[in-house]
């Protein structure tokens, strides 16, 4: 099991993001938290210095590749970055009047490109030193294109067949790589959802989930089984058998949820 003892998170300022921040936060760790709302990224920075970590915090779009490559390269040079955990994302489904291109865009940019600008500039680091760890937190939307949130589930699924071939890449170079998808969890992200969310729980729960399984260097952290399991096999089955299915999915709202 691996212990890191600095971590950068994007998508720090609430939801799970915020839930690992503060997971992780103790005496020793040195966290470098992003975010594009101030107060609430001050307020979570604030938890994790009480907790004992040494908190460097960011107000950075992770769309603006440039920023964030210098973010990153900076945050790196100050304390060789252990893990580093692409959080950060949007989402959006069809509502009634069904996804808009701008939707569209907007989730793959924060979602994709997102990602790619949380990664790339910390990968040349971390092989150099044949060391690290990189996570990039999915869904178990992502594990079957839905009709009630096309570009959500397939920003997902791409994140998630990113980190998989990462992970084949990176490993004997002593880089992990993990990719995290999650079911519902409580954050402002599934706030927004006015239908049943099965299985529900807490993002302190979900932190723990995930923090468990990084350690344990897990290729893929999916949970909960319950929905994983008829997930994925769902998504061995024909469309002519599923399509049926998930087209009696209830919408999600059509606007993107606020920012991390």
């Amino acid at each position: 099991m691996t212990h890191p003892n600095t971590i950068l998170i994007t998508g720090a300022s609430s939801g799970l993001g915020a839930a690992l921040a503060q997971h992780y936060a103790r005496p020793g760790m040195t966290l470098h938290l992003q975010g594009r709302n101030r107060e609430r990224l001050e307020q979570v920075a604030s938890q994790c210095r009480n907790q004992g970590a040494n908190v460097h915090s960011e107000i950075i779009d992770v769309t603006d590749a440039d920023a964030m490559a210098r973010w990153l390269i900076h945050a790196d040079a100050l304390s060789p970055i252990d893990l580093v955990i692409a959080n950060a994302g949007i989402s959006a489904g069809t509502g009634i009047h069904g996804e808009s291109g701008e939707q569209v865009r907007d989730i793959f940019a924060t979602n994709i490109d997102g990602t790619i600008n949380t990664v790339q500039p910390l990968i040349a680091a971390m092989v150099e030193r044949n060391c690290g760890q990189i996570a990039l937190i999915s869904s178990l939307a992502g594990m079957r294109g839905l009709p009630s949130c096309p570009a959500y589930s397939a920003s997902k699924a791409c994140v998630r067949a990113y980190g998989e071939g990462l992970r084949g890449w990176l490993g004997n170079q002593g880089v992990r790589v993990s990719v995290v998808c999650p079911g519902y969890i409580r954050t402002p992200m599934t706030a927004i959802n006015h239908f049943p969310m099965p299985f529900i729980m807490n993002a302190d729960k979900a932190a723990r989930i995930i923090a468990r399984g990084l350690a344990r260097n897990k290729a893929r952290i999916a949970f909960p089984l319950i929905l994983y399991i008829p997930l994925w096999l769902l998504s061995c089955l024909s469309p002519l058998v599923t399509d049926p299915i998930f087209s009696r999915l209830p919408a999600k709202p059509a606007a993107p949820n606020q920012p991390l």
